[in-house]
């Protein structure tokens, strides 16, 4: 029996090279579309590698030609009009179209956990998360009318060594190692969940070719959700120190750092827990494996074996003093 042939649009971020690790350790035919201009996450051996820029239509059809692929999983669109440019493509020539969606797509906040996949779409405060909706409705419509054979996938917080979750990114740690007090929103006691890319690549491998998932909608998302306190503690402690939280609401963070105000507001301030039972009907292998006290350590170990990629960010460490001069003295 001949091997699946799988198309990934993307395949070196965070999530996808994890799924295109998977799906060819699981015997695949795997393809990688991208510009090649990522050095942090290679491609395995044994990928083929297509070269071209997915908002250059010419440079992606004289790559991939007249071809077909029984999986299409597109991890770079973004827009309708860039999940409207894939239906006209691949539109006959794929059994499956497998769309990366956002679970911050859903009910923000949320009235009821844990999120299940009926969970109204509603993101008034982030644009990126309204025009993934606005892509889902595209693809749902395009299934019903037309029957194109679209899978919507939406992750939550998914990392990997390179990513670290907080607002600060490496300034925290940093900050964390200098003996600086940390901004953590709120009161730090929202539930998380944090998925490593591992876990998500095997829930993700078992929908790819998989008919039961064609036409329907997916979370990925793992069944961990510590609190924002405890994320921070456990980075501390693969960092070799004790942490100094202060909490800061998350309204006055956004004023003070704009571009922080809609991924918070619109996201990472709300209490977040996830039924997986849907996706696990159909991938029963897919568990919770690394949880973030791991994940945290795997993070402060690549850093400190890549000083290179510390990247301190005066600016944002100013903000955050700013925000703790918002603190009351005791």
């Amino acid at each position: 029996m001949a091997s699946k042939t799988i198309l990934f649009i993307g395949g070196t971020g965070t999530i996808s090279s994890a799924c295109v690790a998977r799906a060819l350790s699981r015997g695949a035919s795997v393809t990688v579309l991208n510009r090649g201009e990522s050095h942090l996450r290679p491609l395995p051996e044994g990928v083929e590698e297509l070269r071209a820029d997915i908002r250059d239509p010419a440079s992606v059809d004289a790559a991939i030609g007249s071809r077909e692929f029984d999986v299409v999983a597109e991890f770079l669109a973004f827009t309708p009009e860039h999940v409207a440019s894939d239906v006209a493509r691949f539109a006959g020539r794929t059994g499956q179209y497998v769309f990366i969606s956002s679970a911050s797509a859903y009910q923000t906040p949320p009235q009821r956990l844990p999120v299940t996949e009926s969970t109204p779409l509603r993101n008034p405060f982030w644009t990126y998360s309204q025009n993934k909706i606005a892509c889902e409705d595209l693809l749902v419509h395009e299934y019903r009318e037309n029957g194109f054979p679209a899978t919507i996938v939406r992750p939550s917080h998914t990392y990997d060594r390179t990513s670290i979750p907080t607002m600060g990114h490496w300034t925290d740690i940093a900050r964390m190692r200098a003996g600086k007090p940390v901004v953590v929103h709120g009161d730090g006691t929202s539930l998380w969940t944090i998925t490593h890319n591992t876990d998500f690549a095997v829930a993700f491998d078992g929908l790819l070719g998989n008919p039961q998932a064609v036409g329907d909608t997916f979370h990925i998302t793992g069944d961990h959700a510590p609190t924002w306190n405890q994320i921070y503690t456990w980075l501390a402690e693969a960092a070799g120190v004790e942490p100094r939280i202060a909490h800061v609401a998350s309204e006055t963070i956004a004023v003070i750092e704009p571009d922080l105000g809609p991924g918070l507001i619109g996201d990472k301030a709300n209490s977040m827990v996830f039924d997986n039972s849907k996706v696990k009907a159909l991938v029963p292998e897919f568990s919770t494996t690394i949880t973030f006290d791991r994940g945290a350590s795997e993070i402060v170990e690549w850093y400190d074996a890549h000083p290179d990629q510390q990247r301190f960010d005066p600016d944002l460490d100013a903000s955050f003093e700013r925000m703790l001069a918002t603190i009351p003295s005791a």
